[in-house]
C-alpha cells in the first residue's frame, strides 16, 4: 500500500505562487503514475495534472494548464505541483493521488476521480484577491 501526504498549501495573494508537494511512503511502481486534483464545495473533484513514475508523460489540464508545472525527485518519492499566477479561482482543496498502472493515465481516464488507487488527504489552497 501507498501512502500519500500532501504539504505547501496555505493562504496567498492573487498573483503569488505555491509549490505543493505529496510524499509517498515507498517508491510508486514503475509502471504507474502519480497526479493532482483539487475540488470545490458543491463540485466535483477533478484532475488537474498527472505524471507518469517514469517521467516519460506528464499532463497539466483546465485553468492550470500554462501557469503550473508537474514534477517529482530524483528518487520518485515526492511530486510537486508548482503553481504561479495564482487566482482566486484556484481556491480548492488539493489532492495527491497515485495509480498502480499506466493505463488510466495514458487513457485519459485519470480525470475521473473514481480512478485512482491511493489518495492522498488533501491540502487546502486559499488564494485572495
Amino acid at each position: 500500500q501507498v501512502r500519500l501526504v500532501e504539504s505547501g498549501g496555505g493562504s496567498v495573494q492573487a498573483g503569488g505562487s505555491l509549490r505543493l508537494s505529496c510524499v509517498a511512503s515507498r517508491v510508486t511502481l514503475s509502471n504507474g503514475c502519480m497526479g493532482w486534483f483539487r475540488q470545490t464545495p458543491g463540485k466535483e473533484r477533478e484532475g488537474v495534472a498527472v505524471l507518469t513514475s517514469s517521467g516519460c508523460y506528464s499532463e497539466v489540464r483546465g485553468s492550470l494548464k500554462g501557469r503550473s508545472t508537474i514534477s517529482q525527485d530524483n528518487v520518485k518519492t515526492t511530486m510537486y505541483l508548482q503553481m504561479n499566477s495564482l487566482k482566486a479561482e484556484d481556491t480548492a482543496m488539493y489532492y495527491c493521488a497515485a495509480w498502480a498502472s499506466l493505463s488510466d493515465c495514458y487513457s485519459g481516464r485519470w480525470v475521473d476521480r473514481r480512478t485512482p488507487d491511493y489518495w492522498g488527504q488533501g491540502t487546502q489552497v486559499i488564494v485572495s484577491s
